[in-house]
Protein backbone atom coordinates (compact mmCIF):
# COMPACT_ATOMS: atom_id res chain seq x y z
CA UNK A 1 0.00 0.00 0.00
CA UNK A 2 1.38 3.41 -0.98
CA UNK A 3 1.36 6.23 1.54
CA UNK A 4 2.29 9.90 1.16
CA UNK A 5 3.72 12.74 3.23
CA UNK A 6 4.29 16.47 2.55
CA UNK A 7 7.96 17.21 2.03
CA UNK A 8 10.46 19.89 1.12
CA UNK A 9 13.88 18.80 -0.12
CA UNK A 10 16.60 21.26 0.82
CA UNK A 11 20.34 21.59 0.75
CA UNK A 12 21.73 22.61 4.09
CA UNK A 13 25.45 23.40 4.03
CA UNK A 14 27.16 20.41 2.41
CA UNK A 15 24.28 18.00 3.05
CA UNK A 16 20.90 17.42 1.43
CA UNK A 17 17.68 15.70 2.39
CA UNK A 18 13.94 15.86 2.98
CA UNK A 19 12.46 18.22 5.57
CA UNK A 20 9.30 16.90 7.22
CA UNK A 21 6.84 18.09 9.87
CA UNK A 22 6.86 16.12 13.11
CA UNK A 23 3.06 16.29 13.12
CA UNK A 24 2.99 14.28 9.87
CA UNK A 25 4.91 11.37 11.40
CA UNK A 26 3.96 8.81 14.06
CA UNK A 27 5.07 9.38 17.67
CA UNK A 28 6.39 5.82 17.87
CA UNK A 29 10.10 5.93 17.00
CA UNK A 30 10.35 2.48 15.31
CA UNK A 31 7.30 3.29 13.14
CA UNK A 32 8.81 6.67 12.29
CA UNK A 33 12.10 5.00 11.36
CA UNK A 34 10.37 2.58 8.98
CA UNK A 35 8.85 5.51 7.09
CA UNK A 36 12.22 7.26 6.80
CA UNK A 37 13.88 4.05 5.58
CA UNK A 38 11.24 3.70 2.87
CA UNK A 39 11.45 7.38 1.88
CA UNK A 40 15.22 7.18 1.46
CA UNK A 41 15.32 3.73 -0.16
CA UNK A 42 17.77 2.28 2.35
CA UNK A 43 18.93 -1.32 2.20
CA UNK A 44 20.39 -0.77 -1.30
CA UNK A 45 23.72 0.84 -2.17
CA UNK A 46 22.08 3.26 -4.64
CA UNK A 47 18.95 3.79 -2.52
CA UNK A 48 17.29 3.21 -5.86
CA UNK A 49 13.76 2.93 -4.46
CA UNK A 50 13.86 6.23 -2.59
CA UNK A 51 15.31 9.74 -2.68
CA UNK A 52 18.59 9.03 -0.88
CA UNK A 53 21.76 9.71 -2.83
CA UNK A 54 23.67 6.56 -1.92
CA UNK A 55 25.97 8.53 0.41
CA UNK A 56 25.72 9.35 4.13
CA UNK A 57 25.75 13.08 3.28
CA UNK A 58 22.60 12.70 1.19
CA UNK A 59 20.85 10.14 3.38
CA UNK A 60 19.73 12.56 6.08
CA UNK A 61 16.32 13.71 7.26
CA UNK A 62 15.32 16.84 9.18
CA UNK A 63 12.08 16.71 11.20
CA UNK A 64 10.80 20.11 12.32
CA UNK A 65 7.85 21.31 14.38
CA UNK A 66 6.69 24.29 16.38
CA UNK A 67 8.40 24.24 19.79
CA UNK A 68 6.89 24.36 23.26
CA UNK A 69 10.22 25.49 24.72
CA UNK A 70 10.05 29.12 25.93
CA UNK A 71 13.39 30.00 24.30
CA UNK A 72 12.81 28.26 20.97
CA UNK A 73 10.60 28.84 17.94
CA UNK A 74 10.94 25.36 16.45
CA UNK A 75 12.18 21.91 17.40
CA UNK A 76 14.54 20.05 15.08
CA UNK A 77 15.11 16.30 15.18
CA UNK A 78 17.85 14.98 12.93
CA UNK A 79 17.85 11.43 11.57
CA UNK A 80 20.84 9.73 9.92
CA UNK A 81 19.44 7.01 7.69
CA UNK A 82 21.88 4.21 6.93
CA UNK A 83 22.43 3.63 3.21
CA UNK A 84 23.17 -0.10 3.17
CA UNK A 85 21.21 -1.19 6.22
CA UNK A 86 17.59 -0.62 7.20
CA UNK A 87 18.59 1.42 10.22
CA UNK A 88 18.05 4.98 11.47
CA UNK A 89 20.18 6.75 14.09
CA UNK A 90 18.42 9.55 15.99
CA UNK A 91 21.40 10.18 18.30
CA UNK A 92 23.64 12.58 16.35
CA UNK A 93 22.99 16.16 15.34
CA UNK A 94 23.77 17.59 11.89
CA UNK A 95 24.77 21.22 11.72
CA UNK A 96 24.76 21.27 7.93
CA UNK A 97 21.12 20.18 7.71
CA UNK A 98 20.46 22.66 10.52
CA UNK A 99 21.50 25.41 8.10
CA UNK A 100 18.19 24.88 6.28
CA UNK A 101 15.97 24.50 9.36
CA UNK A 102 15.48 28.27 9.67
CA UNK A 103 14.53 28.71 6.00
CA UNK A 104 12.23 25.68 6.19
CA UNK A 105 10.54 27.01 9.33
CA UNK A 106 9.79 30.28 7.52
CA UNK A 107 8.71 28.55 4.29
CA UNK A 108 6.37 26.30 6.30
CA UNK A 109 4.73 29.15 8.20
CA UNK A 110 6.16 28.10 11.56
CA UNK A 111 8.04 31.41 11.91
CA UNK A 112 6.93 34.79 10.58
CA UNK A 113 9.56 36.48 8.39
CA UNK A 114 10.96 39.86 9.40
CA UNK A 115 12.59 42.64 7.33
CA UNK A 116 16.25 42.10 6.34
CA UNK A 117 16.75 38.94 8.38
CA UNK A 118 14.74 36.65 10.64
CA UNK A 119 16.09 35.14 13.85
CA UNK A 120 14.88 31.55 14.14
CA UNK A 121 15.57 29.99 17.53
CA UNK A 122 15.97 26.23 17.21
CA UNK A 123 15.95 23.55 19.87
CA UNK A 124 17.82 20.48 18.69
CA UNK A 125 16.03 17.45 20.13
CA UNK A 126 19.04 15.17 19.57
CA UNK A 127 21.18 17.19 22.01
CA UNK A 128 18.59 19.36 23.82
CA UNK A 129 20.67 22.43 22.90
CA UNK A 130 19.65 25.77 21.41
CA UNK A 131 20.90 27.30 18.17
CA UNK A 132 20.25 30.78 16.79
CA UNK A 133 19.79 30.90 13.02
CA UNK A 134 19.97 34.30 11.31
CA UNK A 135 18.11 33.82 8.01
CA UNK A 136 18.15 36.52 5.29
CA UNK A 137 14.58 37.53 4.41
CA UNK A 138 13.12 40.11 2.07
CA UNK A 139 9.49 41.11 1.40
CA UNK A 140 8.19 38.23 3.49
CA UNK A 141 10.29 35.60 1.70
CA UNK A 142 13.49 33.71 2.43
CA UNK A 143 16.34 35.14 0.38
CA UNK A 144 18.51 32.36 -1.06
CA UNK A 145 20.54 34.36 -3.59
CA UNK A 146 23.78 35.92 -2.39
CA UNK A 147 27.54 36.08 -2.85
CA UNK A 148 28.61 33.77 0.01
CA UNK A 149 30.54 30.66 -1.00
CA UNK A 150 31.23 27.69 1.25
CA UNK A 151 33.69 24.93 0.43
CA UNK A 152 32.06 21.79 -0.91
CA UNK A 153 29.10 23.56 -2.55
CA UNK A 154 29.14 25.00 -6.08
CA UNK A 155 28.10 28.60 -6.69
CA UNK A 156 27.11 31.18 -4.10
CA UNK A 157 24.10 31.84 -1.87
CA UNK A 158 22.89 34.11 0.91
CA UNK A 159 24.80 33.80 4.19
CA UNK A 160 23.08 32.14 7.16
CA UNK A 161 24.77 32.64 10.51
CA UNK A 162 24.48 29.81 12.99
CA UNK A 163 25.31 30.32 16.68
CA UNK A 164 25.42 27.16 18.79
CA UNK A 165 24.77 27.80 22.49
CA UNK A 166 25.80 25.69 25.50
CA UNK A 167 27.67 23.18 23.37
CA UNK A 168 29.69 21.37 26.05
CA UNK A 169 28.68 17.82 27.00
CA UNK A 170 25.91 17.23 24.47
CA UNK A 171 25.98 13.45 24.85
CA UNK A 172 28.48 12.84 27.66
CA UNK A 173 29.52 14.17 31.05
CA UNK A 174 31.42 17.21 29.74
CA UNK A 175 33.99 18.65 27.37
CA UNK A 176 36.56 15.98 28.30
CA UNK A 177 34.40 12.96 29.16
CA UNK A 178 37.35 10.69 29.98
CA UNK A 179 38.62 13.29 32.46
CA UNK A 180 41.82 13.82 30.45
CA UNK A 181 42.86 15.92 27.48
CA UNK A 182 44.67 12.94 25.99
CA UNK A 183 44.43 9.14 26.31
CA UNK A 184 46.25 6.27 24.66
CA UNK A 185 44.16 3.78 22.69
CA UNK A 186 45.56 1.08 20.42
CA UNK A 187 49.03 2.59 20.69
CA UNK A 188 48.10 6.14 19.58
CA UNK A 189 47.33 9.35 21.44
CA UNK A 190 43.70 10.39 21.22
CA UNK A 191 41.64 13.28 22.57
CA UNK A 192 38.03 12.48 23.40
CA UNK A 193 35.87 15.62 23.37
CA UNK A 194 32.22 16.52 23.43
CA UNK A 195 31.42 20.00 22.12
CA UNK A 196 28.34 20.06 19.85
CA UNK A 197 29.08 16.38 19.15
CA UNK A 198 31.38 13.70 20.60
CA UNK A 199 34.60 13.17 18.63
CA UNK A 200 37.91 11.32 18.91
CA UNK A 201 40.87 13.30 17.60
CA UNK A 202 44.05 11.58 16.40
CA UNK A 203 47.20 13.09 14.97
CA UNK A 204 47.25 11.62 11.46
CA UNK A 205 51.03 11.26 11.61
CA UNK A 206 50.72 8.74 14.45
CA UNK A 207 48.89 6.51 11.98
CA UNK A 208 51.61 6.89 9.36
CA UNK A 209 49.57 9.40 7.34
CA UNK A 210 50.20 12.96 6.20
CA UNK A 211 46.64 14.01 7.02
CA UNK A 212 46.14 15.35 3.49
CA UNK A 213 45.01 12.10 1.91
CA UNK A 214 41.80 12.28 -0.13
CA UNK A 215 38.59 10.70 1.17
CA UNK A 216 38.85 8.16 -1.65
CA UNK A 217 42.35 7.13 -0.53
CA UNK A 218 41.29 6.87 3.12
CA UNK A 219 38.13 4.91 2.32
CA UNK A 220 40.20 2.44 0.30
CA UNK A 221 42.52 1.75 3.25
CA UNK A 222 40.67 -1.13 4.91
CA UNK A 223 43.33 -1.62 7.60
CA UNK A 224 43.03 2.04 8.59
CA UNK A 225 39.23 1.86 8.75
CA UNK A 226 39.37 -1.24 10.92
CA UNK A 227 41.85 0.40 13.27
CA UNK A 228 39.78 3.57 13.51
CA UNK A 229 36.74 1.48 14.36
CA UNK A 230 38.64 -0.34 17.14
CA UNK A 231 39.76 3.02 18.53
CA UNK A 232 36.23 4.44 18.18
CA UNK A 233 34.59 1.58 20.06
CA UNK A 234 37.16 1.73 22.87
CA UNK A 235 36.78 5.50 23.08
CA UNK A 236 33.01 5.15 23.23
CA UNK A 237 33.35 3.03 26.35
CA UNK A 238 35.80 5.50 27.94
CA UNK A 239 33.46 8.41 27.14
CA UNK A 240 30.54 6.74 28.88
CA UNK A 241 28.65 6.06 25.65
CA UNK A 242 28.74 2.29 26.10
CA UNK A 243 28.77 -0.04 23.11
CA UNK A 244 28.84 2.26 20.07
CA UNK A 245 29.07 -0.46 17.42
CA UNK A 246 25.55 0.38 16.19
CA UNK A 247 25.87 4.14 16.65
CA UNK A 248 27.52 6.81 14.49
CA UNK A 249 28.85 8.51 17.63
CA UNK A 250 31.59 9.30 18.48
CA UNK A 251 33.11 10.45 15.17
CA UNK A 252 36.85 9.94 14.45
CA UNK A 253 38.82 12.99 13.28
CA UNK A 254 42.36 12.94 11.89
CA UNK A 255 44.24 16.21 12.49
CA UNK A 256 47.52 17.51 11.11
CA UNK A 257 49.28 20.86 10.60
CA UNK A 258 47.54 23.12 8.10
CA UNK A 259 49.13 23.50 4.69
CA UNK A 260 47.98 27.12 4.39
CA UNK A 261 49.56 29.46 6.97
CA UNK A 262 46.21 31.26 7.30
CA UNK A 263 44.50 28.08 8.56
CA UNK A 264 44.70 26.54 12.02
CA UNK A 265 44.56 22.80 11.36
CA UNK A 266 44.02 20.28 8.58
CA UNK A 267 41.22 17.75 9.24
CA UNK A 268 39.81 14.50 7.90
CA UNK A 269 36.44 13.71 9.49
CA UNK A 270 34.80 10.28 9.44
CA UNK A 271 31.03 9.65 9.54
CA UNK A 272 32.16 7.25 11.08
CA UNK A 273 33.11 4.54 8.57
CA UNK A 274 33.71 6.76 5.56
CA UNK A 275 35.67 9.98 5.26
CA UNK A 276 33.52 13.09 4.93
CA UNK A 277 34.11 14.96 1.66
CA UNK A 278 34.21 18.18 3.71
CA UNK A 279 33.55 18.30 7.47
CA UNK A 280 30.40 18.24 9.58
CA UNK A 281 29.47 21.55 11.21
CA UNK A 282 29.20 19.98 14.65
CA UNK A 283 32.50 18.17 14.13
CA UNK A 284 34.15 21.42 13.10
CA UNK A 285 32.84 23.06 16.28
CA UNK A 286 34.27 20.24 18.39
CA UNK A 287 37.68 20.54 16.72
CA UNK A 288 37.68 24.35 16.98
CA UNK A 289 36.79 24.10 20.67
CA UNK A 290 39.62 21.64 21.25
CA UNK A 291 42.27 23.98 19.83
CA UNK A 292 42.34 26.09 23.02
CA UNK A 293 42.09 23.20 25.51
CA UNK A 294 45.61 22.52 26.89
CA UNK A 295 46.99 19.08 26.09
CA UNK A 296 44.53 18.01 23.42
CA UNK A 297 45.75 16.69 20.07
CA UNK A 298 44.43 19.85 18.37
CA UNK A 299 46.11 22.12 20.92
CA UNK A 300 49.49 20.39 20.58
CA UNK A 301 49.45 20.50 16.78
CA UNK A 302 48.43 24.17 16.73
CA UNK A 303 51.18 25.12 19.19
CA UNK A 304 53.87 23.11 17.39
CA UNK A 305 52.85 24.69 14.08
CA UNK A 306 53.06 28.21 15.52
CA UNK A 307 49.31 28.80 15.19
CA UNK A 308 48.88 29.28 18.93
CA UNK A 309 50.96 30.14 21.96
CA UNK A 310 50.73 27.86 24.98
CA UNK A 311 48.03 29.05 27.36
CA UNK A 312 46.33 31.32 24.83
CA UNK A 313 42.73 31.13 23.66
CA UNK A 314 41.99 31.12 19.95
CA UNK A 315 38.64 32.68 19.09
CA UNK A 316 38.99 32.57 15.29
CA UNK A 317 39.67 29.05 14.00
CA UNK A 318 39.99 28.02 10.36
CA UNK A 319 40.02 24.32 9.46
CA UNK A 320 41.19 22.79 6.20
CA UNK A 321 39.16 19.84 4.93
CA UNK A 322 39.07 17.85 1.65
CA UNK A 323 36.85 20.40 -0.12
CA UNK A 324 38.46 23.60 1.17
CA UNK A 325 38.11 25.23 4.57
CA UNK A 326 35.61 26.33 7.19
CA UNK A 327 35.92 29.37 9.50
CA UNK A 328 34.50 29.44 13.04
CA UNK A 329 34.34 31.82 15.99
CA UNK A 330 34.57 30.31 19.50
CA UNK A 331 33.52 32.52 22.41
CA UNK A 332 34.93 31.54 25.84
CA UNK A 333 33.57 32.74 29.17
CA UNK A 334 36.01 34.49 31.53
CA UNK A 335 39.06 33.21 29.66
CA UNK A 336 38.24 29.58 30.50
CA UNK A 337 39.08 27.22 27.59
CA UNK A 338 36.59 24.68 28.93
CA UNK A 339 33.68 27.12 29.29
CA UNK A 340 32.37 27.88 25.81
CA UNK A 341 29.53 30.38 25.57
CA UNK A 342 28.86 29.89 21.88
CA UNK A 343 30.37 28.80 18.59
CA UNK A 344 29.35 30.55 15.38
CA UNK A 345 29.87 30.05 11.67
CA UNK A 346 28.40 30.92 8.29
CA UNK A 347 26.55 28.40 6.12
CA UNK A 348 24.20 28.56 3.14
CA UNK A 349 21.05 26.69 2.15
CA UNK A 350 18.76 26.24 -0.84
CA UNK A 351 15.22 25.06 -1.42
CA UNK A 352 15.24 22.32 -4.07
CA UNK A 353 11.65 21.10 -4.25
CA UNK A 354 8.37 21.14 -2.39
CA UNK A 355 5.64 18.54 -2.82
CA UNK A 356 4.54 15.06 -1.80
CA UNK A 357 6.71 12.00 -1.19
CA UNK A 358 5.29 8.51 -1.55
CA UNK A 359 6.46 5.50 0.41
CA UNK A 360 5.50 1.88 1.00
CA UNK A 361 5.80 0.15 4.34
CA UNK A 362 7.01 -3.47 4.35
CA UNK A 363 4.43 -6.24 4.50
CA UNK A 364 5.24 -8.17 7.72
CA UNK A 365 3.84 -11.38 6.16
CA UNK A 366 6.45 -11.38 3.38
CA UNK A 367 10.15 -12.31 3.72
CA UNK A 368 12.63 -9.45 3.46
CA UNK A 369 14.33 -8.98 0.11
CA UNK A 370 16.60 -5.97 0.72
CA UNK A 371 20.06 -6.07 -0.80
CA UNK A 372 23.21 -4.09 -0.08
CA UNK A 373 24.55 -4.53 -3.59
CA UNK A 374 23.52 -2.42 -6.58
CA UNK A 375 21.77 -4.13 -9.46
CA UNK A 376 22.38 -3.53 -13.16
CA UNK A 377 21.83 -0.11 -14.72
Amino acid sequence: MMNSIPCMIMRGGTSRGPFLRMSDLPDDEPARAEILISLMGSGHALQIDGIGGGDPLTSKVAIVERSSHPDADVDYLFAQVDVLNRRVDFNPNCGNMLSAVGPYAIESGLVEPQPDYTLVRVRNLNTQRLIECHVPTDAGQVRYDGDTRISGVPGSSAAIQLSFLDIVGTKTSGLLPTGQAADTIDGVTVSCLDAATPIIMIDARELGLSGRETPLELDADSDLLKRLERIRRHAGELMGLGDVSDSVLPKPVLASPAEDAERTLCTRYFVPHRCHKAIAVTGAIAVASAVSVPGTVANRIAIDAGQLKAGDLKAAVSLEHPSGFIDLQVEHRDGDPGDIARASLIRTARKIMSGTLFYALPDPTLPGTSSSRPGPD
